[in-house]
């Protein structure tokens, strides 16, 4: 992927971006640009517009916590590890976790169906297949960086992940 300067001037869509997969891919560098200047920056939203398009991009704080009444016991975990829906995103502390690389559509199976790549429980090696990300029209094998146990797999199929998000906890063997 090519940089791009995040000048002022530079910031013209039309003058920045094609619309081409190059230019695709050069628009999803820019949001994860601005991603990562709004989690360095003690903001909390961060509002951009340019001509009729906007993107708003907000750190969790800055969305109101959902408050749901303690249960009696510990909740059940979903077949496949990932919690319930709108489950924590963060590993646990202490815990590692494999990250995405790139923003896309995440498959944890190679097809509708099929058994996932990894499962809550399972064993992880460095360089195996964990799952898929779908950007710009491309499925993207995404690899384990850790080796381990697999404690839980966080991103949900089918749902966007951004990158740097932790898609599985890992726990060293």
């Amino acid at each position: 992927m090519t940089p791009i300067a995040m000048t002022q001037e530079s910031l013209d869509p039309v003058a920045a971006l094609k619309l081409s997969d190059a230019g695709d891919n050069a628009l999803l560098g820019l949001i994860d640009r601005f991603a990562t200047l709004l989690e360095r920056s003690e903001l909390t939203e961060l509002e951009i517009e340019i001509g009729g398009t906007g993107l708003t991009l907000r750190k969790p704080e800055a969305i109101a916590p959902v408050v749901v009444p303690a249960a009696s016991g510990p909740a059940p975990a979903a077949p496949d590890g990932g919690g319930a829906a709108g489950a924590s995103t963060a590993p646990a502390p202490g815990r590692l976790s494999v990250k995405a690389p790139l923003s896309g559509i995440w498959y944890g199976s190679p097809s509708p169906g099929s058994t996932p790549y990894v499962e809550a429980g399972g064993d992880v090696a460095v360089g195996q297949v964990i799952g898929l990300i779908e950007a710009m029209k491309l499925f993207n094998e995404i690899k384990s960086d850790l080796a381990g146990r697999v404690v839980r797999v966080i991103a949900e199929p089918g749902k966007l992940v951004r990158a740097k998000q932790p898609l599985i906890e890992v726990e060293p063997l």
